[in-house]
């Protein structure tokens, strides 16, 4: 990423202005963005609730684009991208892994088909999109694989067993939210990893102000995040080589200290 486009506030008028007369034809469609959003916060105030409607919305139209991905080629590459980065970072397949915003499985099947069975455990705040991942399964043919797959409310973990977990992944989730909802992932991360286990997460980063885009997409500072992990006694390092790959988003590790 550029450090321009580390500095730019998308929430500004500026910014909007601008990017309006660049690419006229993403008008209409930001237009409709910004009704839905403005309807969808009046009648879901909490946050999981306002965001569990967002991906309803999504999903029935398109479960690919729902995750972010605008096309099935970039669905598969955007999966194995996630794939290649953990199993080359430490990732095996004898290990535990809980997926946090599992998704459709975009990056889930591939993970459990490369994890012994019954490693794989996904967790998602849309029963909508959970359906589709269900669908995936099928597609793939990963039901003798036996991963498990729930809906959950909020990210404290409690329904989980301590120490359990070697690998915990959360791509494209704290880029949906606010810090309240990543404070408390990271209060509780902690007390299901297993021993040498870590939590790798993505997050949208800038070098400055921290802002929101309607209450979809949220932009930190690294320093924000690394410093609320270190409060929870996690250690934590931005992985800088995941820069390289082509995607938009930057990624942190936290780990409990040895």
């Amino acid at each position: 990423m550029s450090r321009k486009s580390l500095l730019t506030n998308r929430a500004s008028l500026t910014h909007k202005v601008g990017y309006a007369l660049r690419h006229p034809a993403r008008i209409t469609p930001y237009v409709k963005r910004t009704a839905r959003d403005t309807w969808l916060r009046l009648k879901h105030p909490d946050h999981v609730a306002y965001y569990r409607a967002v991906m309803a919305s999504d999903t029935g139209r398109n479960p690919e684009a729902a995750v972010g991905s605008r096309s099935h080629e970039r669905w598969l590459a955007l999966g194995e991208m996630q794939f290649d980065y953990l199993s080359d970072h430490g990732l095996k397949p004898g290990h535990r892994m809980l997926d946090i915003g599992c998704g459709n499985l975009r990056a889930g099947w591939r993970f459990i088909d490369y994890l012994d069975t019954g490693n794989y455990y996904g967790i998602d705040i849309s029963p909508d999109i959970l359906i589709s991942a269900k669908q995936t399964l099928t597609t793939y043919a990963l039901q003798d694989k036996l991963p498990h797959l729930t809906i959950t409310q909020d990210l404290k973990l409690e329904f989980l067993p301590s120490a359990h977990f070697d690998v915990v992944h959360a791509h494209s989730v704290f880029s949906h939210s606010p810090l309240d909802v990543i404070d408390e992932c990271l209060a509780h991360v902690g007390r299901i990893l297993a021993p040498g286990g870590f939590f790798d997460f993505t997050f949208d980063r800038t070098e400055g102000a921290e802002h929101q885009v309607l209450r979809e997409d949220f932009y930190y500072r690294t320093e924000t995040l690394l410093e609320l992990a270190r409060k929870h006694g996690l250690e934590a390092r931005f992985m800088n080589d995941w820069e390289k790959r082509p995607h938009g988003q930057s990624k942190i590790r936290v780990s409990n200290p040895a």
